[in-house]
């Protein structure tokens, strides 16, 4: 009697929990794991398994892709803040029947001594800036960057891995760096650049957290951007071994 075929998992990467997970599947000899990357990041880490680089071409390009290589479970690991992927996947779901798992590292949380302001979106966040400082430490990522471009009067220190394109703040500064950071560091960088105001999304995680630390040691306001809800009744772990365990159970 033959084995049973190994189970074919599409992890919709980019993160940090994404990598771990295909390092658990691709040890595993009951799965078979793909990894796709969206292909923003010039000179990306490659995860073990199988990996393709680029879109699917929209929502139905996703589902052909997933029926077409006899893919049997999907897990939606980009950054939270990939809402359109997410919605891609929701959507694809709905159309091939194939179960889609939301791995989605937990939010940060303010504590005592933060002075934490939110927002919604980056538009709100841009429009909220101006009250808060004058020379910001942007850690929203450089694809949103030109929400903040019309900012003529506010200083802006950005961190990304890779270049950022135009339209960006006519007073900016960018640094290429790739995390995680640590708190030394952080608080060098918000005394040398004489920055009063950080600027960023709720990633959650603790490859970035430092800067809020620092933030809060420096008193320093934070402006935190929400981050979007997972897709209505799409299922959610919040760890690569919560989504490995949901790939074994029933609900997987």
């Amino acid at each position: 009697m033959s084995a049973d075929p190994p189970r074919h998992v599409l992890v919709l990467g980019g993160t940090t929990e994404a990598r771990r997970l295909a390092e658990s599947l691709a040890s595993d000899p009951a799965y078979r794991v793909t990894t796709s990357l969206a292909g923003r990041v010039s000179a990306p880490v490659l995860p073990p398994g199988e990996v393709r680089i680029g879109g699917f071409g929209g929502i139905t390009g996703l589902a052909d892709w997933i029926a077409g290589h006899g893919v049997t479970h999907v897990v939606d690991a980009t950054h939270p803040f990939a809402e359109r992927m997410s919605f891609h996947a929701a959507e694809a779901q709905a159309l091939t029947g194939v179960p889609l798992l939301a791995l989605r590292r937990p939010g940060w949380s303010a504590g005592p001594g933060d002075d934490w302001h939110f927002a919604d979106t980056l538009a709100e966040a841009a429009v909220r800036l101006p009250e808060l400082g004058g020379r910001a430490f942007l850690t929203t990522g450089r694809m949103g960057l030109h929400t903040f471009a019309h900012l003529a009067d506010t200083w802006f220190l950005v961190r990304s891995v890779d270049p950022p394109d135009a339209p960006v703040p006519p007073r900016l500064e960018v640094l290429l760096a790739r995390g995680p950071f640590t708190l030394d560091g952080e608080r060098e960088l918000l005394a040398r650049y004489r920055i009063d105001v950080l600027v960023t999304k709720d990633s959650g995680g603790s490859a970035t957290a430092p800067k809020l630390s620092a933030a809060r040691e420096a008193g320093i306001p934070v402006l935190v951007v929400r981050r979007p809800p997972v897709p209505e009744g799409v299922a959610e772990a919040q760890s690569p071994e919560s989504a490995v365990e949901w790939l074994a159970g029933p609900g997987g």
